[in-house]
C-alpha cells in the first residue's frame, strides 16, 4: 500500500514549476487530488493526463487566488469534490519581475499579499474548521525570507507572513494531530527562476551552493510528500530549508 492511499489533497498552483511536481509525488504515493492553475489550462491538462497514465488521480480547477471570495470558494469546492481534505499545500505564487523597493506599485504588493498570504490564511482557516484530526498543512516559502536579495520585497515580505501563520497554526492545530510545516526551497529550476535571474546568476549560486547544483522541482516536492505521510507525524510547526545547503 502506497503511504498516502485514500488520502485527499489540496494542492495550489499545482500546473507547473515545483507545485507540478508535488502534484504528481502526492499521487504517486497514492493520494487524490484536486490542484489550482490560474491561467494555463493546456499545462493543467498536461498534469492531468500525466499523472493518469502514471496510475494516480488528479483534477484541476481554475482559481486566480487574487480575485475576490477565490480561496474560500477553492476549499468549498474541494470539500464537494473530495468529500475531505486531508493534505493541504499552499503553493501557488504570482508571477513577477524584480522591482526596487522605489519602483514596487501598491498592486504589486497587494497581488503578492493576496495571492500567498491571505490565501494562506484563508485555506489554514479552513483546515482549521473542517480538517480530519491528524491532517497535514504544508506551505511554500522560500530562502529569500534569510537570504534576502534586491528586487523581491513584495515576495519576501508575503512569503515572511506565511511562516509566522505556519507558526501560529502549528500551536493551535497542534492537539488535534495536526501538523502544520514550512517547505522554504533554494533556486530551483523552473521557468520562474530562469525568466528573472540571467545565466551568470545561477552559475554563482550553483558555486556557491554545497551540492553543487541548483534544486530540481522533484527536490522539493520529495520534501513535500515526506511531510504530508505518515513518517512526518511528529515535525509541526518547522521551516525546513530545501535548498542544497545553501542558506
Amino acid at each position: 500500500m502506497t503511504a498516502l492511499a485514500g488520502k485527499k489533497a489540496v494542492v495550489t498552483g499545482g500546473s507547473r514549476g515545483i507545485g507540478r511536481a508535488i502534484v504528481e509525488r502526492l499521487a504517486r504515493d497514492g493520494a487524490e487530488v484536486l490542484f489550482t492553475y490560474a491561467s494555463d489550462a493546456q499545462a493543467a491538462g498536461e498534469v492531468e493526463r500525466a499523472v493518469k497514465a502514471a496510475g494516480g488521480a488528479a483534477q484541476a480547477v481554475r482559481c486566480d487566488l487574487a480575485e475576490p471570495g477565490a480561496a474560500e470558494r477553492l476549499m468549498e469546492t474541494a470539500g464537494e469534490r473530495l468529500g475531505a481534505v486531508d493534505i493541504l499545500v499552499n503553493n501557488a505564487a504570482p508571477g513577477f519581475a524584480p522591482r526596487a523597493i522605489a519602483e514596487t506599485t501598491e498592486e504589486d504588493f497587494d497581488r503578492a499579499m493576496t495571492v500567498i498570504a491571505k490565501a494562506t490564511f484563508l485555506t489554514l482557516r479552513y483546515a482549521a474548521r473542517h480538517m480530519p484530526d491528524g491532517g497535514r498543512v504544508i506551505n511554500l516559502s522560500t530562502l529569500n525570507t534569510v537570504r534576502p536579495a534586491p528586487g523581491i520585497a513584495a515576495y519576501a515580505a508575503s512569503k515572511g507572513a506565511i511562516e509566522q501563520l505556519t507558526a501560529v497554526a502549528a500551536q493551535e492545530l497542534g492537539e488535534r494531530g495536526i501538523t502544520v510545516n514550512t517547505v522554504s526551497p533554494g533556486a530551483t529550476d523552473t521557468d520562474l527562476l530562469r525568466g528573472t535571474n540571467p545565466p551568470e546568476a545561477l552559475e554563482t549560486v550553483t558555486a556557491i551552493t554545497p551540492l553543487r547544483r541548483i534544486g530540481d522541482p522533484a527536490d522539493v516536492a520529495d520534501v513535500v510528500a515526506f511531510l504530508a505521510g505518515p513518517d512526518g507525524r511528529w515535525l509541526t510547526g518547522q521551516n525546513i530549508r530545501a535548498t542544497g545547503g545553501l542558506g
